[in-house]
């Protein structure tokens, strides 16, 4: 057994030297617009928007479990008679491990929404939108075990290790952009599809000097919508596609909304189904890239007015699940809105 934990902060060593990593997700994407597409910053119902998202992965497997959180904060201002420009900031943080992996990120972003058509009760917007800013990754070497600390598959701390001279942190420049179409629709229906391009320019991440390792570009798009029936109950259908590199990721499902009380109570239940598939390219020419069932995610929300809060649970599936017990990570989301009256008709759907 300590053997094989050696081989595994072995591999994690491996990684930190020359990492070409997916970026953090969460399963409740809805709920984190900014970490979406910078083309969300400002498409909102309301005028501010505060959002901050908790994650803990894999801690059945792992001592030191992927910990992941963000806050972010968005706003739009009216610019002429029907368009907006909307601005914002995200700060997300994502440690793991013995060695403290950690990846921390701080951008802003800004975006212009322009009104296509719509009537006194519909509207219909296209919204393009940048991010820039900064982003560090470090690793506490004192904290980590060597394979040549290793003998007869017993680690020995005293034993010299024959690491090479590594930086403990590196910081670059992050860019991206994105595009994003919605429409508000008649009875609080829904429409939107969107797109975004993350890590525009070229990236080093690796922590030794005389490493190349690129960091990989990725690409996101997502759809979805709400279709509400007699006032009292509605579906949310939604689904999000993740290429980067040789990862491929796809989340979709739908959430049933239960309207509680009276429509001005603004009050209402969400409960929801969606699922996780992953696809990783093993390099070799001629064979199929594995598809993978990695997990069920079971969500639930509850809306007050202008406050959200929504959790939801991974259920995993895949051949990891022996070793997992079936659990990946519970997930909390926070969102609170401040609205101003603007007399301008439907200018958003609900995000």
């Amino acid at each position: 057994m300590r053997f094989s934990k050696l081989i595994l902060f072995v591999i994690v060593m491996v990684a930190g030297a020359g990492l070409k990593a997916q970026d953090i997700h969460f399963s409740q994407f809805y709920l984190s617009p900014l970490n979406l597409n910078p083309a969300m910053t400002g498409a909102m119902d309301c005028n501010i928007r505060l959002v901050a998202n908790y994650r803990n992965q894999w801690a059945s497997v792992i001592q030191n479990p992927y910990t992941t959180y963000s806050v972010s904060y968005d706003q739009k201002v009216p610019v002429g008679r029907y368009d907006f420009i909307g601005f914002g900031a995200t700060f997300w943080n994502d440690v793991a491990g013995e060695v403290n992996f950690s990846t921390s990120t701080a951008k802003g972003s800004a975006s212009y929404l322009k009104r296509m058509g719509g009537t006194r009760k519909t509207a219909h917007y296209l919204v393009a939108g940048v991010e820039f800013g900064f982003a560090q990754r470090s690793i506490d070497f004192l904290l980590a075990k060597w394979g040549s600390q290793g003998l007869n598959g017993v680690y020995d701390p005293n034993s010299p290790s024959n690491e090479t001279s590594l930086n403990s942190s590196i910081t670059f420049a992050d860019l991206g952009a994105g595009l994003l179409w919605y429409s508000a629709l008649r009875n609080d229906n829904s429409f939107y599809i969107g797109g975004a391009f993350h890590h525009l320019n070229s990236i080093n991440v690796s922590f030794q000097d005389d490493l190349n390792e690129l960091y990989y570009s990725r690409l996101t798009f997502h759809v979805g919508g709400e279709m509400n029936f007699n006032g009292r109950a509605g579906l949310s259908p939604g689904m999000i596609v993740m290429s980067q590199g040789p990862h491929l990721q796809v989340n979709s499902g739908m959430s049933l909304k239960f309207i509680l009380g009276s429509k001005r109570d603004q009050q209402a239940f969400h409960i929801g189904l969606w699922n996780r598939v992953s696809m990783q390219d093993d390099g070799i020419e001629g064979t199929n890239s594995p598809v993978l069932l990695d997990a069920l995610i079971l969500s639930t929300r509850f809306d007050y007015q202008t406050f959200s809060i929504g959790f939801s649970y991974d259920v995993n599936v895949s051949s990891l699940a022996a070793a997992s017990n079936g659990s990946a990570g519970p997930e909390f989301a926070l969102v609170y809105k401040i609205c101003q009256k603007i007399n301008r008709g439907p200018n958003c759907f609900r995000f």
